[in-house]
């Protein structure tokens, strides 16, 4: 099993991280960690280069965070991936949040600095991890303006016509321990074609019974997954594995 959308770098690990990677590797074939602004993202490549060929990173810029940045900032951290493109199997997690970005400058610049990360992916032919809150809509109109043409929605949370229209452009959804939450998403699960599911638990946040969230825990996606598909858990690790591989490049 692979949770391709994780956060180890994050102060919820601080006191046992090396524990939970140990343990995670137990169960996983490997698991993505996403930087997710400039000290995140120093921090996400040391902790690959402690584990390599287990972890692996793509760094981006949480639309969240984008405010806290000046121009000058969000261009030599955009110059820190480009110099470190080869230790990353992707960009991200880039996009837009109209949940916690209310004021209409910030939005401007949030999109602004969005495109931005469009163009970097692009220039470096690397893959997108996608972040649309309460945005979905709009930011799938955007990677396809944009011709972009490797991308995975994470922590997909909407409606099947739409994940459908998402697929049809040949782009990944990443199905989340929100399966266990949302009707929408069981039925995502359930009619997206294998080829295009992909699994991760966004640790340490969506714990189906509250509290900390790990890596390990990708494993009761795929059981859900299966069990909405009425499938073995067994076909969807196999579908997610290889799913992996063609859209980041990497060999588990």
């Amino acid at each position: 099993m692979i949770d391709i959308h994780c956060h180890l770098t994050f102060k919820d690990f601080d006191k046992d991280r090396e524990e939970v990677i140990e343990d995670a590797k137990k169960t996983l074939k490997a698991v993505i960690i996403s930087g997710i602004k400039p000290e995140d993202s120093k921090k996400a490549l040391v902790l690959a280069e402690k584990h390599p060929g287990f972890i692996y990173v793509t760094l981006g810029l949480h639309p969240i965070h984008v405010s806290e940045l000046t121009d000058k900032q969000i261009e030599e951290y955009m110059e820190f991936i480009r110099l470190n493109k080869h230790k990353i199997v992707g960009i991200g997690e880039v996009g837009l949040d109209y949940y916690w970005v209310k004021k209409p400058e910030e939005i401007q610049r949030m999109k602004k600095v969005f495109i931005g990360f469009l163009d970097l992916a692009k220039e470096l032919d690397l893959p997108l991890v996608l972040h649309f809150r309460q945005a979905l809509e709009e930011g799938f109109r955007f990677v396809t303006q944009y011709n972009i043409k490797k991308a995975v929605f994470h922590c997909f949370s909407g409606k099947k016509s739409l994940a459908q229209e998402i697929v049809g452009q040949d782009y990944y959804i990443s199905i989340a321990p929100n399966i266990f939450r949302s009707k929408d998403v069981k039925k995502v699960a359930k009619t997206t074609p294998l080829e295009k599911i992909l699994t991760e638990t966004d640790s340490p946040f969506l714990a189906v019974k509250g509290g900390r969230n790990l890596p390990q825990n990708v494993k009761l996606v795929v059981e859900k997954i299966a069990e909405t598909r009425k499938i073995s858990p067994f076909e969807v690790e196999k579908a997610v594995i290889k799913n992996v591989s063609e859209l980041f490049r990497i060999r588990v």
